[in-house]
């Protein structure tokens, strides 16, 4: 076992971002998203499972939009484009993306 680093730190200019874990399997990355910060419409060819792990934001995929509060958790597909809007408060989230991104 291996206990994986924090999240990151908060940025004003952008979401910020690290990769805990990566390998062929599987990539886990934190996000922190400052209130009325957001990720552009963007796809991977990886699955991708978001899992909220403090705040709420909105989580944008093909089927709709969906309100996402810490503990709940989001799966994209493969090729899915995908879009994550904060709210009115810190939203970080793990995204785990598998298998891995060119892997």
């Amino acid at each position: 076992m291996r206990k994986l680093a924090d999240g990151p730190e908060p940025r004003a200019e952008r979401p910020a971002t690290v990769v805990l874990h990566d390998e062929a399997n599987a990539r886990i990355v934190a996000f922190r998203l400052e209130p009325g910060q957001r990720i552009s419409p963007h796809h991977s060819n990886s699955t991708v499972i978001v899992q909220v792990t403090a705040g709420s934001g909105t989580f944008i995929g093909e089927d709709g939009r969906a309100l996402l509060s810490a503990g709940e958790t989001a799966v994209y597909a493969p090729g899915e484009t995908h879009a994550i809007e904060a709210g009115d408060e810190p939203l970080r989230f793990l995204a785990i993306l598998a298998p891995r991104p060119g892997g």
